[in-house]
């Protein structure tokens, strides 16, 4: 097993634009750590995020990992084993000119920003709970745990570098719950070795991220990778043992919608060999969308389908379950 400590060097705060810290190998698995969005500056209430962090040295994810045998044109698929909080608390805060219902750069109004608040959540990783307490009141409630990866990517084509606060087809900041323990995530190699980083665990997180932040955690993360060779993917798609889902990133929140929602059309009229309206209509019938976030430079939706509904077909050669297995 190869084991990836969170020390400096071994992350960044770009996809692209950094050389490897370690190659490791498809089937083997990969232990690491990574540091939570704030590069574990926030630790009190009193550690305000724009007064101890520097932009754009927020959300750092541990790599890039050189993929053997990955090449441009392949796919990587990047299964989560086990995710396990490294910290006995969490983070969340709002932030200035940050989040859904405030004022942003790309939104202007001119109301002034949200007031900038911390909150702490202390995890019971026995109990399976994170408990969020108020902080103008005595009201407190334990929570599901229920850790995940906000940020996985590989290195952009042509060249570009981009923040890991960004999502788009390499991945980078998805920010869905849904890429947790068990999920298997499938992103396009656009470069040889793909350059695989992540970061950004969450104890858990609300459909959208509304106020930007989840409940940030540095997090003991063991993922196994896998290459499926000469099978291109466009935009990053997913899989657990009970749904296939296609992830979309754009602005306006309608765009990354369509973009969801069309790869999962044309993925399953290739699983099926239905034609592409008959799959449209199904797809139509049985879609689960759901919003990663509303708050990034760009917005992430997510169109799932259950696997129940596609008897006899297996996405990918059926490489989830392989790894899914060990």
């Amino acid at each position: 097993m190869s084991e990836i400590l969170a020390d400096p060097g071994n992350y960044g705060y770009t996809f692209g634009g950094r050389e490897p810290v370690a190659e490791v190998k498809p089937g083997i698995p990969i232990r690491l750590r990574t540091l939570d969005c704030f590069g574990g500056r926030v630790r009190t209430v009193d550690d305000l995020p724009s007064r101890v962090c520097e932009f754009p040295y927020l959300n750092p994810v541990t790599g890039p990992l050189f993929v053997s045998g990955a090449r441009p044109g392949d796919t990587l698929a990047v299964h989560i084993v086990s995710l396990t909080p490294a910290a006995p608390v969490g983070i969340s805060s709002t932030f200035p000119h940050f989040g859904a219902l405030t004022s942003t750069g790309h939104t202007r109004t001119l109301q002034a920003p949200l007031e900038e608040r911390v909150w702490l959540y202390d995890i019971d990783p026995a109990a399976g709970t994170v408990r969020y307490q108020a902080r103008r009141s005595d009201f407190a409630v334990d929570l599901p745990l229920a850790p995940m990866l906000g940020t996985v990517g590989v290195a952009p084509a042509a060249g570009e570098v981009r923040q890991s606060i960004v999502p788009d087809v390499h991945g980078g900041n998805l920010d869905t719950p849904l890429l947790g323990p068990g999920a298997t995530l499938y992103l396009g190699v656009n470069v040889p070795g793909a350059l695989l980083a992540l970061g950004d665990g969450h104890a858990r997180q609300g459909d959208g991220e509304v106020c930007g932040v989840a409940v940030e955690v540095a997090m003991d993360v063991t993922v196994v990778v896998d290459v499926v060779p000469g099978v291109p993917t466009g935009t990053p798609r997913l899989e657990t043992d009970t749904q296939l889902i296609s992830l979309g990133a754009a602005r306006p929140l309608e765009d990354a919608f369509r973009i969801s929602q069309e790869d999962l059309v044309r993925h399953v009229a290739e699983l099926t060999g239905l034609d592409l309206l008959d799959a449209y209509q199904l797809v139509s019938q049985t879609t689960h969308a759901r919003a990663g976030n509303v708050v990034d430079p760009q917005y992430v939706m997510s169109a799932g389908i259950d696997k129940r509904y596609l008897p006899g077909t297996a996405a990918y050669g059926g490489v989830h379950d392989r790894l899914r297995a060990g």
